[in-house]
């Protein structure tokens, strides 16, 4: 770290923070990925050690370029370049939604990033707009490989941790637990990213995974009729709903009726309260709330994936 000179903190997550910083010698900007202490945590290292491998083998125009890596007390040091805002900046400026032609752009750049990483046989596992960065000239970056892994051949038999996206972009086979699943994860993140940019609200924001499978299951079509979306988006919703495997459908299925039919052996009183008071029947009046008031509290409501072993 003596080359550099830290200019200040610009995020920080459960692994470690990140550092803008500035070269002493030639001035280039960068951002310092600081892990916290290896002995610390197993999964701290194989989150690290899996995204150093990936970002070494992964170049590419839209992807964040990793520059240099060393490791100095137990902590690894990853050294990016420097990208200042995020897709998240844009859309907590934007309250009715970015416009069409930059959501086009921006759409097109993140899809080759993610066809790129496809055709390596890697899954990002944690596309969501955090990880989205954008320069002053419009280019977009896919950053934070750390929940990336290689897809093995189904012939392997290699099964996955299930506990890895943002909730809000969590595809459905992760929600019910499917430990076989594969690149589609990605698009579906992709499309709840791409109606997010429409229209500055996040497509499925759930409290938790039970209330996140009651907003895909009961509110895919009614948003569609809530907000006024550009052609073409409809589409894109009916392809993100065709990712999710028959089994995720099934198990979804029996997991809300199992809920429903849990509310109605209850005393009538309590199963129309437990029934009733879920956010979903009360979806109007979140869409009421404004972007700024959504967006002002998803840092608490939104839950990363932490302190798992992952596979």
């Amino acid at each position: 770290m003596e080359r550099y000179e830290s200019l200040g903190p610009v995020g920080e997550g459960s692994y470690g923070t990140v550092l803008k910083c500035r070269h002493r010698h030639s001035g280039r900007l960068v951002a310092i990925k600081k892990f916290l202490d290896l002995d610390d945590d197993e999964t701290v290292k194989k989150i690290a050690l899996r995204e150093i491998k990936l970002l070494r083998q992964l170049r590419h125009d839209n992807l964040v370029n990793l520059l240099e890596v060393w490791k100095r007390r137990r902590r690894w040091y990853l050294v990016f370049e420097f990208v200042d805002r995020t897709l998240l900046d844009e859309l907590q400026q934007c309250s009715s939604g970015l416009d069409f032609n930059t959501c086009r752009q921006y759409l097109f750049q993140i899809l080759r990033a993610v066809n790129f990483c496809h055709q390596q046989d890697v899954v990002h596992r944690d596309i969501k707009p955090e990880n989205i960065l954008i320069s002053q000239e419009g280019v977009v970056k896919l950053c934070d490989f750390g929940f990336a892994r290689t897809i093995a051949s189904p012939s392997e038999g290699v099964v996955y941790t299930d506990y890895v996206a943002t909730r809000w972009y969590r595809a459905p086979e992760l929600l019910v637990g499917d430990i076989k699943y594969g690149k589609p994860v990605d698009v579906w993140a992709l499309g709840c990213v791409l109606i997010e940019m429409l229209t500055a609200h996040p497509l499925f924001p759930g409290d938790s995974d039970l209330d996140q499978i009651y907003h895909i299951d009961i509110d895919s079509y009614s948003f569609i009729n809530t907000f006024s979306l550009p052609p073409g988006s409809l589409t894109c919703l009916i392809h993100i709903s065709s990712c999710t495997s028959n089994l995720a459908r099934s198990k979804i299925k029996c997991l809300m009726s199992s809920q429903l039919n849990r509310a109605k052996l209850l005393p009538r009183s309590r199963g129309q309260k437990r029934v009733q008071s879920h956010p979903v029947h009360h979806r109007k009046d979140n869409m009421d709330k404004t972007s700024a008031q959504i967006h002002q509290n998803r840092w608490s409501k939104r839950s990363s994936p932490s302190q798992t072993i992952l596979i």
